[in-house]
């Protein structure tokens, strides 16, 4: 059934739980379309017009319907006491302790996802309403101590899988809808809220990747600028034409046709994103960012690698 719903990627470690729900209710409709289905063409066929031309004001006096009321009023109760409850209970009335989990607030505006990271000292320093601009859409204190190795970052979220994630969603101005797809985390961002999720990355974005991959003949064109060679390929003069992990261009194109190759073997550059389920004005469209999920060790250099940028 899974397959049949066509259900993205599953990389989190609460996911199975919810794709079993989905699949479970997704049978549940499709026992209520069949049955009701048959129980309409019965009674089409059972009170026609042919057999019944005076309307009669009692009817059927069968329960099958009325059992079937019942049947499926307790299978939804059992949905909503047995499966349902119980997950949202699970990441909602404990969060994992801090010190364990990565910590981020996320911000959002029209259009696009501020992510505040608290640097080496995994402290968060202040923040004022009087600093925010361009250059500091947060409003990062930097003359607080606590602020100075901060790091934040625009359409672009960052976090170590195999570890809990802890973000805490905020919003500037309207009603976003917090989205990661991949990792079935919902949640709105309302102003004057501040709303914790968390969750349990279990695949970095290479392994991703990995599986995202399809074969496309070098006849077309390429309408995409997030989209990577995953593997390298010779051309007829032995000179590497695309290495693994290059991005694909139409150049690059030319040269796999001029090289006689007729189909490679792609998938896209950063194959999860952050996207708002909720039309929050003109450019909800572009409110979109990208996602990377990594290991612990290349989280701890980008977070250096971010830190360099800082001001001394």
């Amino acid at each position: 059934m899974k397959e049949l719903l066509g259900l993205p990627i599953d990389a989190s470690a609460h996911g199975p739980a919810l794709d079993d729900l989905t699949v479970i209710v997704h049978w549940l409709m499709a026992f209520l379309f069949i049955g009701w289905g048959a129980y309409f063409i019965y009674t089409l066929i059972r009170f026609r017009q042919s057999k019944n031309p005076t309307a009669n004001y009692y009817g059927t006096t069968s329960k099958i319907s009325t059992y079937g009321e019942v049947a499926v009023a307790i299978i939804e109760i059992v949905l909503i006491v047995g499966f349902a409850v119980p997950l949202w209970s699970q990441r909602v009335d404990q969060l994992p302790d801090e010190k364990d989990a990565t910590v981020i607030r996320v911000v959002a505006e029209q259009f696009a996802w501020n992510a505040h990271y608290p640097g080496v000292d995994a402290i968060f320093g202040k923040t004022d309403l009087k600093l925010v601009s361009a250059e500091n859409p947060l409003g990062i204190d930097r003359e607080d101590p606590d602020a100075r190795d901060d790091i934040f970052t625009i359409n672009n979220l960052n976090f170590p899988v195999n570890k809990p994630v802890i973000l805490y969603l905020s919003s500037k101005d309207v009603i976003h809808s917090f989205s990661l797809p991949l990792f079935r985390v919902k949640q709105d961002a309302i102003p004057g809220e501040r709303i914790p999720i968390w969750f349990v990355p279990t695949m970095t974005t290479k392994d991703i990747q990995e599986q995202m991959v399809w074969d496309m003949p070098t006849a077309d064109s390429v309408k995409s600028t997030n989209i990577a060679v995953m593997e390298t390929y010779i051309g007829t003069d032995s000179v590497a034409i695309a290495n693994k992990g290059d991005f694909l261009t139409e150049d690059i194109m030319v040269l796999f046709r001029q090289a006689g190759i007729q189909q490679i073997k792609v998938s896209f550059d950063v194959p999860t994103e952050i996207a708002c389920a909720q039309l929050c004005g003109l450019g909800h469209f572009r409110m979109r960012g990208s996602v990377k999920s990594m290991t612990q060790d290349e989280y701890a250099a980008w977070l250096a690698e971010e830190a360099s940028y800082l001001p001394q």
